[in-house]
């Protein structure tokens, strides 16, 4: 048994037995090393190497942006103001979990955080309005995945930085996906809660009430305007357009919106410095996981198999490549398996001739979709927490959901011009 498979063994145990992911990537990685009969010393060495790329410099700075603006009261403003513009329909609370959270996912950049930002106010909402609160809380799970697909997005920064693809054209390749996919979790929860007589509607707002909440949420609203207008503007670098969501956010919260106290600021930056240190250990040990792989010569291995299985069939290929990543999306979260598997897949991606901006695209979605898929569906244990209710509660209603974020996959999979439009307008030529 090569070190290889015994390395993807190791890796597994740890899952199984309860252990983070990155400490069991991490741990397994130091055995894998041992077993190899690599020098331990090469640990430290490779996981600097990982994580001091440049581009991964915006990851903490679109995380600690995302915290100041949740200080800042835009989650409630923004819900509010999309309260009152659709709130009052039959789907309307449903709508306004998915816009609002739409919104929010392009200032956080997070599935997670969009979760823990707007659950706290959404799901005790949507209970109180007569929906089902395993419901409630599957469609809240499900909005807040979009989080990594709606730019910024930290798993398209996580991409770009290992298929060296331009990260500002896997934003703007974002867009149309991201409303794609959050119309699928509407249509999921409409049918999801089709028979139920106890929703109470809201009342309708007058177009004053709009214009109040609209003038009151406009702050929040310009933050990915400022950010992805930078950046496709050719003003800053998407790193840089991360700091600039630092500053800007800390101008509205401070001096605009008055809530972000000098007394906070402590907890703000040890709620940013958590949140990042993990992903950036996820990321250090993921990639001596990786190294391993190649190094044992299992990710050339893989990549050739794969490529003999389909064939010269692309479209089947296409199928195993979202197969893949949605297996993987249950045991692994995104980072962890994009610096696992994408480096056997991009060998192949080159072989079919499919196009990385586009890869990166629904790979992503096909991680999106495993947030919300046990055993390992972290934005499911968020809201489920927010929702005082035990897993097993939810598992059941979020089986809509999982099935139309499917179908929103497969069209996204086999039609790249959905994700390739806009790119291609700012003059991309894949």
């Amino acid at each position: 048994m090569n070190t290889g498979v015994l390395l993807l063994i190791i890796f597994f145990i740890f899952i199984f037995a309860n252990v983070p992911i990155a400490v069991s990537l991490a741990l397994s990685a130091i055995i894998g090393l041992k077993i190899a009969g690599f020098s331990l010393d090469m640990y430290p060495s490779i996981m600097y190497t990982a994580v001091s790329k440049f581009v991964l410099l915006a990851i903490p700075f679109f995380i600690l942006a995302g915290v100041i603006m949740e200080y800042a009261g835009i989650s409630k403003r923004l819900i509010k103001f999309a309260m009152t513009c659709v709130g009052h329909t039959k789907s309307g609370l449903i709508s306004v979990v998915v816009v609002t959270s739409c919104f929010f996912a392009a200032i956080s950049g997070s599935g997670p955080a969009t979760v823990a930002a707007l659950g706290g106010i959404l799901i005790p909402a949507m209970d109180e309005a007569g929906y089902d609160k395993a419901v409630a809380s599957a469609l809240m799970a499900s909005a807040g995945a979009i989080g990594i697909i709606i730019p910024p997005s930290i798993a398209f920064v996580v991409y770009a930085s290992i298929a060296e693809v331009s990260v500002g054209m896997l934003f703007l390749a974002g867009f149309l996906p991201g409303i794609l996919v959050g119309i699928s979790y509407v249509v999921a929860a409409v049918w999801s809660e089709r028979k139920n007589t106890n929703i109470i509607r809201m009342p309708k707002a007058s177009w004053k009430e709009r214009w109040v909440a609209f003038k009151d949420a406009f702050w929040g609203i310009m933050t990915p305007v400022i950010i992805l207008g930078g950046i496709y503007g050719g003003i800053f670098t998407p790193t840089e357009a991360a700091g600039v969501a630092v500053i800007y956010g800390l101008v509205v919260g401070i001096f605009i919106y008055r809530e972000v106290k000098l007394r906070e600021f402590w907890n703000i930056f040890v709620d940013a410095g958590v949140s990042s240190a993990t992903v950036m250990f996820i990321i250090a040990g993921a990639s001596i996981f990786g190294w391993l792989l190649n190094a044992d010569n299992i990710a050339t291995a893989a990549s050739n198999g794969l490529i003999a299985l389909a064939g010269d069939n692309k479209l089947l290929m296409l199928l195993i490549i979202d197969i893949i990543f949605l297996i993987a999306g249950c045991f692994l979260d995104g980072n962890s398996a994009i610096y696992v598997i994408v480096p056997i897949m991009i060998p192949v991606a080159r072989v079919f001739n499919i196009d990385l901006i586009h890869f990166g695209l629904f790979l992503t979605v096909n991680i999106a979709i495993g947030l919300i898929t046990p055993p390992v569906g972290i934005d499911l244990y968020v809201a489920c927490s927010i929702a005082d209710i035990s897993v097993t509660d939810i598992i059941k209603k979020i089986i809509p959901f999982v099935i139309c974020g499917i179908v929103a996959l497969l069209l996204l999979t086999y039609f790249p011009s959905i994700s390739l439009f806009l790119p291609r307008l700012a003059g991309y030529a894949g």
